[in-house]
């Protein structure tokens, strides 16, 4: 039977959990989308996902379940807006925002505290994702935006997630802001770098990424038109709902150079959910190295 040694990067909002609960549940929905797969793939996987966002409990960065920066009721810094502006721009329709202009701000219902201009460009999200696609897109960019504006907390973090890695570790799975994490490792060439010891890192799945967003990648330092790109060794394959509304329900074949893609219906509820990704054939082929 094919081992496949895999490193899960989780994204935030993991604060309430555990590794060894990460671990469980990453490793069962990993398993179930291999066996499903119709080619009877024998294949068993070891599974490490560092719990990185222990890193951030209370009493180091504040960023722990006791204090949630990012709950409606913390108001935002002027950076963070434009920040969230950006990201909207970069992702509602313009029929969207004329349909937004009709509409009186309290039928939204996001805090008050909002600014009208980000309550209507909510809004407009939420006629493209309905049930709170824009209320939960602020909350998750909050997260994000915070990661990316501290670069000695994402060293950190970076350096905690690498430690997971051995030289037998070949897949590395990144959820969310996870896939932020993993690519970033990867093209630092901090893990998986082609001929220098260490892992052996031949394959990258991203999951729910919101590297498709413009207004992410300027705050990684990559420029406008700039693509995407790992080392010609490492197979990336991402995997996205069009009906994920941390996506913008599009994948980044558009923005990245090698990249294979898949696009899966993770059903209703929480498309983005990082156990209704892991369970997919999409995924479960790009670990075992199945062919699509």
């Amino acid at each position: 039977m094919q081992i496949v040694r895999v490193v899960g990067v989780h994204g935030i909002g993991q604060s309430k959990t555990s590794r060894q609960r990460l671990i469980l549940d990453w490793r069962q929905a990993l398993q179930r989308g291999i066996d499903a797969l119709p080619d009877g793939v024998a294949c068993a996987t070891t599974l490490e996902v560092p719990h990185w966002t222990a890193l951030l409990a209370k009493g180091t960065d504040r960023l722990g379940p006791e204090d949630d920066l990012f709950d409606e009721s913390v108001p935002m810094e002027p950076a963070e807006e434009e920040f969230l502006a950006e990201v909207f721009a970069d992702l509602v329709r313009p029929e969207d925002i004329a349909f937004a202009e009709t509409q009186p701000v309290t039928t939204l219902g996001p805090p008050k505290m909002w600014s009208p201009s980000l309550t209507r460009l909510a809004m407009a999200y939420d006629r493209r994702f309905p049930g709170g696609g824009g209320r939960f897109l602020v909350r998750r960019m909050r997260e994000v935006r915070y990661y990316l504006t501290k670069p000695d907390l994402a060293a950190k973090v970076r350096a905690f997630v690498r430690d997971e890695f051995n030289l037998d570790t070949t897949v590395v799975i990144g959820h969310s802001l996870g896939s932020v994490i993993a690519y970033d490792l990867l093209r630092r060439q901090e893990v998986g770098a082609a001929g220098t010891p260490g892992p052996a890192v031949h394959t990258l799945v991203t999951c729910g990424s919101p590297l498709g967003i413009p207004a992410v990648r300027r705050l990684m330092g990559i420029t406008d038109g700039t693509r995407l790109q790992l080392d010609s060794h490492i197979r990336w394959v991402n995997v996205f709902d069009p009906d994920d509304f941390i996506t913008g329900g599009a994948g980044l074949s558009a923005i990245a150079s090698g990249l294979t893609e898949a696009q899966v219906d993770n059903g209703i509820g929480d498309p983005h959910a990082a156990l209704r990704y892991l369970r997919t054939a999409s995924v479960a082929r790009a670990v075992t190295g199945s062919r699509p």
